[in-house]
């Protein structure tokens, strides 16, 4: 049954959940899944641990969440400018810019994402919880297949070279995630900066795979 089922307000439910996610996105960046506590959650939102129980079943149901909506959030961004005009070198430099702009603005939600699952905790996951990373699963390759369905139309109007284009596109967004080891938000960094720093690091990231 959904929230709505029982005369709840789903706009305030939802914003509710959203604010939760958020800041779990950044405690678990700054002292990392293992160390961060639900108390640590609650009091980023200025609420009891009960308030956070309420939405979500354990710290490891808000990290699915959180990883769920940031693989959301990015494809969202970034989607569109795969179907867009130009070449598909263009649109792959469209793309991966949108993708890295989108990190920069939300480092929590990427964290969780790169950190994965290790096996030994997949072991222990409930059913429901495997059934959200299944979701979960699913939607990184469907956008590790967006990436790599341009990059062909590149290799087809030949504005990126041929290769191997699993691997292509792996390096690529291995790349594109990197910046995540070291990029930090300045204080006034506004988004034309982070624009521009995004561009530089596309034009970098995709330096090996452009024609002459």
């Amino acid at each position: 049954m959904t929230a709505e089922t029982f005369g709840v307000d789903t706009t305030a439910h939802d914003q509710a959940r959203r604010q939760i996610l958020d800041a779990a996105a950044e405690v678990f960046q700054l002292r990392g899944f293992d160390r961060a506590t639900i108390d640590d959650i609650a009091e980023e939102i200025g609420a009891t641990k009960g308030r956070v129980y309420y939405y979500y079943r354990s710290k490891f149901d808000i990290y699915l969440a959180v990883y769920e909506e940031g693989m959301k959030n990015v494809r969202r961004v970034v989607e569109p400018f795969s179907t867009g005009g130009g070449t598909g070198a263009e649109r792959l430099a469209a793309m991966s810019e949108a993708h890295l702009v989108n990190l920069m603005q939300n480092l929590g939600y990427h964290n969780a994402i790169h950190q994965g699952v290790p096996g030994q905790r997949f072991a222990a996951l409930k059913e429901r919880q495997r059934e959200v990373l299944g979701t979960i699963n699913g939607l990184r390759e469907e956008y590790e297949v967006m990436f790599r369905q341009v990059l062909e139309d590149g290799v087809a109007d030949a504005s990126i070279r041929d290769g191997d284009r699993r691997l292509m596109t792996r390096v690529l967004l291995s790349s594109l995630n990197s910046t995540a080891m070291w990029f930090r938000p300045r204080d006034g960094q506004d988004g034309a900066e982070i624009r521009a720093l995004a561009g530089a690091v596309v034009g970098q990231a995709l330096g090996g795979l452009l024609r002459a």
